[in-house]
Formats: C-alpha cells, structure tokens, sequence
C-alpha cells in the first residue's frame, strides 16, 4: 500500500474554536489505539518472553498455555515478538509523519504567507517530490545510508513532505485571504504572530486529519520495507520482519507468525484510517 492509494481529504478549517459533544467511536478507536502503544510502551512488563528467547526444540510448536499463538521457526514465542515489535513498528510511522508534517506544514504555511517567487519555488519543489514514489526514494537513501530504521524513516519522510503540504497550501490560501487576517495586519501583529496565533490554528484539524490518515500508509511502507529486507534487521522484533520470516512456515503448514503481523498491520492501518476519517468530519462540521 503506497500513499498514492490513501484517499486524502481535504476540509475547510475551522474558524473558531466551538466544544462538541464525545464521539463514542472516536474514544473507542482511540482509546484502542492507546493501549496498543501502551502494549509497546511496557513489553518489558507484560510480554511473557524475551523476544530473542529461542529454543529449537519447540520450533514452530502449536498454540498452548505457554505459548499463545505457538512459536516461530527457532522456537521463539509470537505473541513477545508481536508485542515487542510494535514498539518499532509504530515509532517509524510516528516519526515518519512527525518529520513530514512539519516540514510540510512550515513550507505551506510560509509559502501562503511570504508569496511570490517563494511560493513559485515552494509550489515547484512539491511538484517534484511528489512525482518521486516514496519505496523508490526509501531504497535509494537504504543503498546510500545502508539498512535500519534511520535511512527508511528519512526518505519516506521526504516523500511524504508533498502529500501534506500542497492540500494544506490551499487551504491556507482561502484563510489568508479572510477579513481576519487583514484585520488583524492593520493591528501591528508580526508575519510570524499571525501565521502562529491565527492561521495555524485555524488550519490545524486538517493538518490533524491529514496525518492521521498519512500514518496508516507510513505503517504499510515502512512494513514493506522490512519485508523485502531494507530496513530492520532480524532478530530484531518488527511486525513486517514477521511478516517476512514466517513466510517459510506458511508455506509448511504453519501460519500463525505471519498472519498474526499482518493481521496486526491491517487493524492499526484500519482503526488509524477510521481516526482520520472522524478527525475530517469533525472539523467539517466546526466549520
């Protein structure tokens, strides 16, 4: 899944700040969400195993007592590596949006503002980024940086920059041109004051919607990544390194390893696009 595929949505932005009733699906995506990363935050506490903890004695044993959804090839228990491996499987994505949006954010922002040749420029540049696949650029910085976590992270973080700035760009544009942001230049406020007081908050449950629904893409990519070898290394624990090492145990008759990861990538990916969703609607409806 790329983020070509991810069906980005575009919302007006609120032009003021108005309480709304709880949205029970939204506390129950989230609340679902959070201890999945509490899951990861505590692995040390409430995995059964250590990740690396192997016995080839019981390699690919069936689920039991002791081992829940069995063991792996080398007789590690799954569910400690499914645990453990959020921690990276979610962190990547977390930066990986956490990078990009600000890049994108500060480049809209400032392009809508200081305008001209700079927006020109700006406009250009995410033209280009955006041409550019995100798996390409992941496995061009991997041949240069080599394998890990970092390199990945930079280069989709680089393709992701254009999917967030250029919906936010034109949003910002409509808000730059309201009777407030004049009103409040002939006040005396700075460029800087306005864009961080005004226009960026009025822009935010976008941004908002925005990332949330890009994180779910990075999940996949960077998932991806792993698969085929390019990002984080066995044993390290990572859903899509489980994915890709119980391959071979699928094919022999024994599932679980992979199905597992993956059924563990399609719930974030689904309950991460549902938040995005949600997050849309309601800043629609604040507008």
């Amino acid at each position: 899944m790329s983020l070509a595929s991810v069906n980005l949505v575009t919302v007006e932005p609120a032009s003021g700040r108005r309480r709304t009733r709880l949205d029970p699906a939204l506390a129950g995506i989230g609340a679902v969400l959070v201890l999945l990363v509490l899951a990861a935050v505590l692995a040390p506490l409430i995995a059964p195993y250590s990740p690396d903890q192997g016995n080839i004695l019981i390699a690919n044993a069936p689920p039991s007592p002791a081992h829940l959804l069995g063991t792996d090839a080398v007789g590690r228990d799954i569910v400690s590596r499914l645990i453990y491996g959020a921690r990276l499987s979610l962190l990547g994505p977390a930066l990986i949006i956490a990078l990009a949006t600000t890049a994108g954010v500060t480049l809209a922002i400032s392009a809508v503002w200081i305008g001209g040749w700079y927006d020109v420029v700006v406009s250009r540049v995410l033209d280009l980024l955006f041409a550019i696949p995100g798996l390409l650029v992941a496995i061009i910085a991997v041949a240069v940086l080599g394998t890990g976590l970092i390199a990945p992270v930079l280069a989709l973080s680089l393709a992701y920059t254009p999917y967030i700035a250029r919906v936010l760009r034109s949003v910002a544009l409509r808000e730059r041109r309201l009777a407030y942001i004049e009103s409040v230049q002939l006040a005396g406020f700075s460029g800087w004051a306005i864009c961080l007081r005004h226009l960026l908050p009025n822009v935010m449950p976008l941004i908002r919607a925005q990332a949330t629904l890009a994180f779910g893409a990075a999940l996949v990519d960077l998932a991806a990544i792993s698969y085929l070898g390019l990002g984080v290394q066995p044993p390290t624990p990572e859903w899509g390194i489980m994915v890709s090492d119980g391959q071979a145990s699928l094919l022999n008759g024994y599932p679980l390893e992979s199905i597992s990861a993956g059924f563990l990538i399609v719930v974030v990916v689904v309950l991460v696009n549902l938040l995005g969703d949600r997050f849309a609607i309601r800043a629609e409806e604040a507008g």
